[in-house]
């Protein structure tokens, strides 16, 4: 699990310039993220690198990321936060 330093670090990368992920990631990272494996957890650190335009077409399902690892954390996400297309 990530220390909790890292965890804020996180927290803060959830907040977004679009507020449809803001209500996505950041309830996500407080009720799932300590639930997730060590290697979930770094791939989901890892997709908040993504750009905001990127991240709402995956996580709507609008269109699917290239990079396996990433959707898998994605598809993830979608079960967990509810979304359904």
């Amino acid at each position: 699990m990530k220390d909790t330093s890292e965890k804020k670090k996180l927290t803060w990368q959830c907040r977004r310039g679009m507020l449809e992920l803001d209500v996505i990631l950041s309830p996500f990272l407080q009720q799932h993220f300590d639930s997730l494996s060590v290697e979930q957890q770094t791939i989901f650190a890892d997709l908040l690198n993504e750009a905001d335009p990127d991240l709402y077409t995956w996580l709507m399902g609008y269109g699917t990321c290239d990079d396996p690892r990433l959707d898998q954390i994605i598809q993830l996400i979608r079960v967990k936060m509810q979304i359904s297309q």
